[in-house]
Parts: structure tokens; C-alpha cells; sequence
């Protein structure tokens, strides 16, 4: 009986590669070791010192754990994790250096177009330079010339910004996190990208909590402003324990056009209950004067202010009584110049003054009265929980041991209808 070729050829196979039969034996030299060997052997394992790690470099970490490695040194990864793991897997190639023709055709493009935009901008900087020297009678006086100079100048600041709107290397450099922003490209995308979504969030949470016009009657906010306790970060409206807000808060104050200023910072309580007029009044938990702010130092620790130079009052916990509402706390950076010049306050004059005392400060009577302008804001809210009573003891707030009730309506007085007509 033939055998059929199917169930040979398998076997053929297998004769000629042995090593596909099976796991390979262990060699035949194999020596046992005592456990003498064994221990010596583990003195040297544990002798030998452990590699050192790799340099963490903040353009080529792609895992969670070489990102908290290297935020631990006080590093922050460029870009996203993605594109880390691109360039470590790539050939470094720099970006302005990408062999695609089409991507660098349009760099030359826009390089020529440059090139035309800085020409403009040496006119017109001539012509600015010539009008300030015109004498203001021959431009109708010295409130055209100013009106004048005041066009052709932001007429200049808008060509440098047109001169490098569309260059990659720009917008590479800016969705990384290393733009200058003394540079008005840097300052120009960076406010572009706030007004896109955090300034309407910002607008919307006012708006909700009628910070307007209950604390302001208008606000127009112009710089970002972050807030955050410790290593937590607070989103405009949000929560916040108490515990949380015992300590200073931390601000990042980022405005976009360019020159140092002095700014005041108020930290405003706005609905604190006054049982005698059975209302609502203010109190101030943080009020700081001559503060510098600038496009690149925007880091405002409240903690760390001077208290003899900026601070008038030093920050009080936010706290709220069991059963009152949620309290509202807002955050005003306020511009000491409108013209940016930066006007100093006198920290002690604030502090004997009776119209800014910490309990019925009013940011509205303190705006009107001084040349300030407000710039930006943040706001979280308070409420009692399980941590307020141990703050409160600890700052030293006397008059927690109220608890508001709600007041039951009194029933009206029952009517009893004539049953006359019903028969």
C-alpha cells in the first residue's frame, strides 16, 4: 500500500532541521555549584554598583515614568508624547532641514515674503522717526501729531507680527513652549490662543457667578491669569477644600503686550454674611501693592511677596459658616498705570487707611479712587466641610460657632370658604 506524499514531506522536513524537533539540550559541561558558590556569587552581584540612568533629555522622553523623572529636576517635556517618541525613533533630522520639496518651496515663499515685510518695517520707521521731529503746528496740533504717531506705531507692531505669522520654525518653537515672548510673534500667538477657549470659559464663569456686577460694574480681562495651591492647579469656579486654600495661593500671570508694569493683587470674599442687616458684605483676604509683572517673569508666589514693600494684608484662609451658601472668591490683577508707566502706592498709607480695612473692602471704591485699571482675574469657591473647623482654629478666626438655618415660611392663615354656595 503507497503511503501518501502529504504525511512525508513534514517528516522529510523535520529530518533535515533538526532544530525545529524541539528545545535543544542543555550542554553536557553543566557543573553543579554548592551553596558556598552561591553565596559568594551574590556578594558580587549586590557588590557591583548599578548603571547610572541615561541624560533624560526633554525632547526624546516617550514613557510616564522618564516624564516624572525628569519633572522631578524641574523639567518640563517639550511637546507631546507622540512627537518625543517621532524624534527618538527618527533620524534627528531638523525641522527647517525636512527633505519634502513642497514644505521647502513654501519656506522660500514665505522666506521672500519676509524679506519684504522688513523692508516695510525700516520705512515706517523712518516715517515715525521724521513726523516726531515735525513741529505739532504743522499737523494741527499736538493732539493730531500724538493720534498720528499713535497709527503709524501699531501700524509697525502689526508688520512684525505679519513678518513672521506663518513661519514653521515659529509655530514649532511656540507649540513646544520655548518662545521668547519679548518678541511680539510670541506674545501675538500666545494671546490668540488664550481668547480661544480659556478667556471664553474665563467670561462665562463671571458672567454665571455675577462677579459682574455684584464685585465690578465692568470687566474686560486682557491678561491670563492661572491660580494654584501647592501642586494643584484650580480651574475658573472650581471647588476648592479648605484645607487646600490654608496655605498662600500661587499666581502665573501671563500678559501680552510688551514692557514691565506694577500690578496690585486683591483676593475678595464678596458674600460674607452680615446677620445684623440680614445682607451680604465683603471681606478682603489678600491685598499686595507694587508688584512687578512683566511678559517673561509672569510667577507670582503670594508667599514669598515682601510684606514691608507690597503686602497690606496678609492672606487670611478662605472660610465659610456651616449652612451659609458657597462663598466666591475673586482674584483681580489690577494695573496700577493705564499708560503702563507703573505709579507706586504708598503700602503704609494703605494699611492706616480706614476705607481699605480687611472687613467691607470694596474693590470698586479701591479702583475708582486710584488711576487702576484691572487686567485679569481668576475666582474658586469656599464652602464648609469637615477640615474648616481645624483652619479656622489655626488662623485664629474667632465666630465659628454659628450655624446658619434655613427659616421655615410662616403658613398662611387658613380661609374657610362659605359653604352657602356650594348648596
Amino acid at each position: 500500500m503507497a503511503v501518501p506524499t502529504s504525511t512525508i514531506r513534514p517528516a522529510i522536513r523535520c529530518l533535515r532541521n533538526p532544530a525545529r524537533r524541539g528545545p535543544s539540550p542543555l550542554p553536557s559541561t553543566h557543573s553543579f555549584t554548592t551553596t558556598t558558590q552561591r553565596k559568594d556569587e551574590a556578594l558580587e552581584t549586590t557588590s557591583t554598583p548599578s548603571p547610572l540612568p541615561p541624560t533624560l533629555d526633554p525632547n526624546t522622553v516617550s514613557t510616564p515614568l522618564e516624564e516624572r523623572q525628569l519633572l522631578r529636576t524641574g523639567v518640563h517635556p517639550i511637546g507631546s508624547r507622540r512627537r518625543r517618541a517621532a524624534i527618538l525613533s527618527s533620524d534627528n533630522v531638523p525641522f527647517e532641514q525636512m527633505p519634502y520639496q513642497c514644505f521647502q518651496e513654501a519656506r522660500a515663499v514665505l522666506a521672500e515674503d519676509r524679506s519684504r515685510k522688513l523692508v516695510e518695517i525700516a520705512e515706517m520707521r523712518k516715517r515715525i522717526v521724521f513726523w516726531q521731529n515735525v513741529h505739532p503746528s504743522d499737523l494741527g496740533g499736538e493732539y493730531a501729531k500724538k493720534g498720528k504717531l499713535v497709527r503709524m506705531q501699531k501700524y509697525l507692531e502689526e508688520l512684525k507680527i505679519l513678518a513672521d505669522v506663518n513661519d514653521p520654525v515659529i509655530k514649532k518653537r511656540f507649540e513646544d513652549g520655548v518662545g521668547d515672548m519679548n518678541r511680539p510673534i510670541y506674545r501675538y500667538l500666545a494671546d490668540r490662543k488664550w481668547r480661544e477657549y480659556k478667556r471664553k470659559l474665563l467670561m462665562q464663569r463671571i458672567s454665571q457667578m455675577h462677579i459682574v456686577p455684584d464685585v465690578l460694574p465692568h470687566l474686560d480681562p486682557t491678561a491670563e491669569v492661572s491660580l494654584g495651591f501647592g501642586r494643584r492647579n484650580v480651574q475658573p469656579g472650581e471647588f476648592v477644600d479648605s484645607r487646600v486654600s490654608e496655605i498662600p495661593a500661587r499666581l502665573k500671570v501671563q500678559v501680552f503686550d510688551k514692557g514691565e508694569r506694577l500690578v496690585s493683587i486683591a483676593v475678595v470674599d464678596p458674600d460674607v454674611p452680615d446677620e445684623a442687616r440680614d445682607s451680604f458684605g465683603s471681606r478682603c483676604h489678600f491685598l499686595a501693592v507694587n508688584v512687578p509683572l512683566s511678559p517673561t517673569d509672569t510667577s507670582i508666589p503670594l508667599s514669598r511677596l515682601k510684606l514691608e514693600e507690597h503686602v497690606v494684608h496678609h492672606w487670611l484662609p478662605p472660610y465659610a459658616q456651616k449652612g451659609a451658601p458657597y462663598h466666591r472668591l475673586a482674584v483681580f490683577v489690577i494695573q496700577q498705570d493705564d499708560a503702563g508707566r507703573g505709579a507706586s502706592l504708598d503700602v503704609k498709607a494703605l494699611r492706616e487707611s480706614s476705607e481699605y480695612k480687611r472687613d467691607g473692602f470694596k474693590v470698586r471704591k479701591f479702583v475708582d479712587q486710584k488711576p487702576l485699571k484691572p487686567i485679569g482675574m481668576h475666582l474658586f469657591r469656599s464652602k464648609w466641610d469637615e477640615g474648616t473647623d481645624g483652619v479656622v482654629t489655626r488662623a485664629g478666626i474667632e465666630g465659628m460657632n454659628i450655624e446658619f438655618t434655613r427659616k421655615k415660611p410662616e403658613k398662611l392663615p387658613y380661609k374657610k370658604k362659605d359653604g352657602a354656595r356650594y348648596r
